[in-house]
């Protein structure tokens, strides 16, 4: 049938790969696949994903108005599993609980772990399982932010923080409503990642790069990270930061105090 995938302008369409390969076997094939010459299966996957993703754009304009109306910048995070976005939130609350009022849409495929290390640090924090309901999706999408939302009190906050599902592939594709994006990328999870998830790279406004004060311990070169960064997203801002020890992490709030659609 073809994978399906949308490009950078939100056209979207199947690749069909056509299979040429040579048996060398004696015996016949003899089964009656009836008449398929009436379907169009390939046209068919591409209406019903374009119909998917046309619902989705729809909701994520609902829930930019809502956070318009509210007055309130929101930011999708999204990374691997592992990268630590959990623990960069944790610092960033910490960090800015007492000056900005906060809220946090927590995506999980299940469990509420991480919603409970969240709790407690002066946020808002709405948990979404996408286990419940949503047939345990990878990635959020608007519809579940739009859930979400009825968790939180948007006339209370200021910031609104999407933690999505880790994973490097589908969230990328999907407009939750955001204001803006970001991404967290660990280096122990190598510089060859911008090159194999070119789409998650190229969709966002920062790229943190996390765990730098395990660099010593590794053998690598930042420097490389921060090269292949620049090569797959040459606009993006770059924040290399230890949400851990606390090194860099001022760059990262002052990305987040930046308020308002579009803001850089």
């Amino acid at each position: 049938m073809g994978r399906f995938h949308r490009h950078d302008d939100g056209v979207g369409h199947t690749h069909d790969h056509d299979h040429d390969h040579d048996h060398d076997h004696d015996h016949d094939h003899d089964h009656d696949h009836g008449d398929m010459s009436g379907y169009d299966t390939g046209r068919e996957r591409v209406d019903v994903l374009d119909a998917i993703f046309g619902e989705n754009d729809h909701r994520a304009e609902i829930n930019r108005a809502a956070f318009a109306a509210a007055g309130v910048t929101s930011v999708n995070l999204m990374s691997s599993p592992g990268s630590g976005k959990t623990t960069l939130l944790e610092a960033t609350l910490d960090a800015i609980a007492d000056e900005m009022r906060v809220g946090i849409i927590e995506g999980d495929i299940a469990t509420d772990l991480d919603a409970a290390r969240l709790a407690g640090r002066g946020a808002q924090v709405s948990l979404l399982n996408t286990s419940e309901g949503f047939g345990g999706e990878c990635h959020l999408d608007a519809p579940m932010v739009n859930r979400a939302l009825q968790g939180l009190d948007l006339d209370e906050l200021d910031l609104v923080v999407i933690e999505n599902v880790g994973n490097l592939v589908c969230p990328a594709e999907f407009d939750v409503g955001e204001h803006r994006r970001a991404m967290v990328w660990s280096v122990t999870e190598g510089d060859d990642k911008p090159q194999k998830y070119p789409v998650m790279f190229r969709s966002v406004d920062v790229v943190v790069i996390n765990k730098i004060d395990l660099v010593p311990h590794l053998d690598i070169e930042l420097d490389d990270y921060i090269r292949a960064v620049r090569e797959a997203n040459p606009s993006a801002a770059i924040l290399p930061l230890s949400a851990k020890t606390g090194d860099g992490m001022g760059a990262w709030l002052d990305w987040l105090r930046q308020r308002g659609p579009g803001a850089a």
